[in-house]
Order: structure tokens, then C-alpha cells, then sequence
């Protein structure tokens, strides 16, 4: 079973990533399952998102506490808490900022990449200059670096549930794909 932590804040869309990648993989035909927790909802709040992935059915339905991979979709998070808590040695870290991965000190035993998700949000016309919604660039990176589905079901999984500026969305995908570093 693959498990994964979306860090965001509340209106970056973590949660809706969230959900948009478990459509994606069971578009692929696998298991999946997704879910939020928050605290007192507010815009800007930190928010956790949770996915598992695997070929059999799920049956666990508890937090995931060690995860095998982070996306971080507000780099400012990393400063306010421990985002690599319970992160399985090995474990990849996506981040969304315009800085390097060796920009990161995180500890040894983890992989950073990073995607300036936020411009190709803006470059989308995803949000606005000030508060980018980069939730769908975000899932084009996973696609890429992370290789848990395929950039083709994310984009499939946008269409279908993106209520609007859906073209955008998928381009905002498709741009964070073809960019994403490994």
C-alpha cells in the first residue's frame, strides 16, 4: 500500500488534490482512498490530506501517520510544523515553491523536489496573483515525480469533477507535468 500527505493551507485546494488523485487512480482500476482533517475551518488554515493506494481493497480507516511520500502545496508550512513527521525513510518530499530542492534542509534518507506551482496557477489564471490555486498544477508534479498515476487519469479525473475553468485546470496539470523535476 502506497500512502501519501497533502500539506496545504485552507484554500490552496489540498483537500480537493486529495480527492482529484484518488479519481485519477481508480480511473487506473486500483484502490483508493481519501480523506481531510482540519482543525477550526478557515481560509489559510493549515490542512492535512490523506490518500492510500493499493491493488487490494482498503480496509484500514485511520489517520496515515507514516507516510511514503509528502506534497507540500505552501512551503511557508514547513517553518510552522514538522511536515517530515513519520516519513518513511526513502520518501519522496514535493514542494511547491520557486526554490531548488538543496534550497530544503531536510534530513538525509529523503528526495525534494520542487514545482513553482504557484506561477503556472497564476500563468492559468487558477486564483489570483496573491492566493494561486494550485491544487491541479500540484497533481501534475505527483504525476511526474512521484509516479503514482498517470498524467492522462489526472487530467480524465479534472474534467470530470472540476466544475469550472476545467481546461485551465488540466493545462495547469499538464504544464506542472512536463516541468516537474525528478
Amino acid at each position: 500500500m502506497l500512502e501519501l500527505r497533502f500539506h496545504s493551507r485552507g484554500g490552496q485546494g489540498g483537500v480537493i488534490a486529495g480527492k482529484l488523485l484518488a479519481v485519477a487512480v481508480f480511473k487506473e482500476g486500483r484502490f483508493v482512498q481519501s480523506f481531510p482533517t482540519f482543525g477550526v475551518e478557515r481560509r489559510a488554515a493549515p490542512v492535512k490530506a490523506f490518500v492510500r493506494i493499493d491493488d487490494n481493497p482498503i480496509r484500514i480507516r485511520n489517520q496515515i501517520y507514516n507516510p511514503d511520500h509528502i506534497i507540500i502545496l505552501d512551503s511557508s508550512l514547513i517553518l510552522m510544523e514538522d511536515v517530515t513527521q513519520g516519513l518513511k525513510s526513502g520518501g519522496t518530499i514535493l514542494i511547491n515553491t520557486d526554490k531548488p530542492p538543496g534550497a530544503f534542509p531536510f534530513a538525509d534518507g529523503f528526495k525534494v523536489v520542487t514545482i513553482d506551482a504557484s506561477a503556472i496557477a497564476v500563468k492559468h489564471g487558477l486564483g489570483s496573483v496573491t492566493q494561486p490555486i494550485v491544487n491541479t498544477a500540484i497533481l501534475g508534479a505527483v504525476a511526474k515525480a512521484l509516479r503514482v498515476v498517470k498524467i492522462d487519469s489526472v487530467v480524465a479525473a479534472i474534467e470530470e469533477e472540476v466544475p469550472s475553468k476545467a481546461a485551465a485546470n488540466a493545462a495547469a496539470a499538464r504544464e506542472a507535468f512536463d516541468t516537474a523535476g525528478e
